[in-house]
């Protein structure tokens, strides 16, 4: 017979169960009263076998695995809420018109189709909010840094070295402009990345407004399930998921322009 594997997370949780913790405390109290040792060595035993028994149960790591998620949500509201509290005031209106339209339309599918629960589909608009306020979060972060950066600096920048290639006659001078210019291109390249992220995340956001106010308007004018359920919810989520692959792709291009920066500052110091 085999025993199933030990997983010290379970019986970690297990053992701050408030059922545990209350059990050996009334086998203390026991103890105590009577002034006898018998209840602590039941007690001993009990917890052994609490122990070895409930952290294995496949439906106490199942309860652990929910509770888990539970807190992992938890957090996760915290920090998105947290994250809404810096934007500016205008970025918060459209945040909290659209948490309040999402709320208005469950209000509304109720009332109008009189059905006391709320589509799965339907429901998947948490989600899409949640998907609004990190996608902007997002937008603004790299459209800030593309307006504190001099784009026509750096591209004047990589036109005199393209020249100086040209018309300087020291090798090592040559050498140095050669590189200069390489990485003055490549910030240019890294500059082009983050602008067309940067609308295609802005058409994103409208897209999500826009399908709340379709979702909204076949809520109120057409108020049947069927009629809900046909709308192009998946078509959203997998756009949705198509930039947030894209901004995967294109997430390491803030370090980029900062070592090109750096190699800048570097091999111009070294040519002096």
């Amino acid at each position: 017979m085999e025993f199933p594997k030990i997983d010290f997370r379970y019986v970690k949780e297990a053992f701050k169960e408030p059922i545990n913790f209350w059990g050996m405390a009334g086998f203390a109290i026991g103890a105590a009263f009577f002034q006898d040792v018998t209840p602590l060595l039941l007690a001993m035993g009990t917890e052994a076998l609490y122990l070895a028994v409930v952290p294995a149960s496949p439906f106490y790591r199942r309860l652990v695995g929910r509770r888990a998620k539970e807190r992992a949500r938890k957090l996760r509201d915290a920090q998105r809420e947290a994250v809404i509290k810096g934007f500016d005031p205008r970025e918060r209106e459209a945040v909290e018109y659209l948490r309040w339209m999402k709320n208005q339309i469950y209000s509304n599918y109720k009332k109008f189709t009189t059905s006391k629960e709320i589509p799965a589909n339907l429901q998947s608009l948490d989600q899409r909010w949640e998907d609004f306020v990190d996608l902007l979060d997002v937008y603004r972060r790299r459209k800030h840094h593309l307006r504190s950066t001099n784009r026509q600096a750096v591209q004047n920048q990589l036109k005199q070295a393209e020249h100086a290639v040209q018309t300087v006659t020291d090798d090592r001078q040559k050498r140095i402009q050669q590189a200069n210019a390489e990485i003055l291109r490549r910030r240019v390249a890294a500059f082009n990345d983050l602008e067309r992220s940067v609308k295609l995340v802005e058409g994103q956001l409208q897209s999500i407004e826009n399908f709340f106010g379709l979702v909204n308007d076949q809520v109120v004018t057409l108020p049947t399930p069927e009629r809900v359920s046909a709308l192009h919810f998946e078509e959203l989520s997998d756009s949705i998921a198509m930039t947030r692959q894209m901004l995967e792709e294109t997430s390491d291009t803030y370090g980029l322009l900062d070592n090109q920066h750096r190699e800048l500052d570097l091999l111009l110091s070294t040519g002096k």
